[in-house]
């Protein structure tokens, strides 16, 4: 099963990066690396509230072509992602496809691959992002495949080089061997500021809401999340 992952998301970087093999004037690379006082993804977080240091690489073709990798610590270990994918405009529309692979290091049965397309007009952007692969073993039912998660952002440049971004979300989750459905929706409210050279700063709230029939421990406790993010891309 993990074989099929691995294949899925190395063949989706390899399709990109032999696209890249033109003009070094069309390629784009950088580099981020960002601390913050808790990892949260998509209302839960990732470190029982600790604190989180992450950092990435990204290459982008101006043909619209980009591949990534992007890590940072989580409870009891590291997620190491990557992604590629496709993206372009049509007139005032933007649009994204591309692949994820998240892996984990304290656990490979935790890995899966997820196919995320989004599109965006002017400040506002929607998604999904489908579960490809995430079955842990098949013969369990703790970990599920087919999960969709979908999304809206709303992202607004304010004076004096604030931002104001907020995300309202809703993750469906299936289990393939007991054929029950959980899901919850979050929203978070991210509040930016620019400081030029030394980076961004960010503070966030977030809020997840739990079914009241769910008591999966993957669903996030309804507790609102307030934490703080220093950013910096190269």
């Amino acid at each position: 099963m993990k074989l099929k992952k691995l294949i899925l998301a190395s063949g989706a970087i390899a399709l990109a990066a032999t696209s890249f093999q033109g003009s070094a004037a069309d390629l784009e690379m950088s580099t981020n690396i960002a601390a913050g006082s808790n990892y949260v993804w998509r209302g839960a977080t990732q470190t029982a509230n600790a604190s989180a240091i992450s950092g990435g690489i990204d290459a982008a073709h101006s043909s619209g072509l980009y591949v990534g990798t992007w890590t940072s610590n989580v409870s009891g270990g590291h997620e190491v992602d990557f992604y590629a994918g496709y993206a372009g405009e049509v007139a005032d529309f933007g649009y994204d496809v591309g692949l994820i692979y998240y892996g984990y290091t304290e656990s490979a049965d935790a890995d899966f691959t997820e196919l995320a397309v989004s599109a965006s007009y002017n400040v506002l952007t929607l998604g999904v992002n489908y579960t490809l692969d995430g079955d842990a073993d098949e013969d369990t039912d703790q970990f599920v495949s087919e999960d969709v998660y979908y999304y809206a952002a709303l992202s607004v440049d304010m004076p004096q080089d604030f931002s104001l971004g907020i995300t309202a979300g809703s993750y469906d989750f299936t289990n393939d061997s007991s054929s029950n459905s959980t899901s919850y929706s979050h929203y978070q409210i991210d509040i930016g500021k620019s400081a030029g050279d030394f980076g961004d700063f960010t503070m966030s709230f977030s809020k997840a809401g739990k079914e009241a029939n769910s008591d999966s421990d993957d669903i996030p406790t309804d507790d609102a999340l307030v934490f703080v993010t220093w950013g910096k891309t190269f």
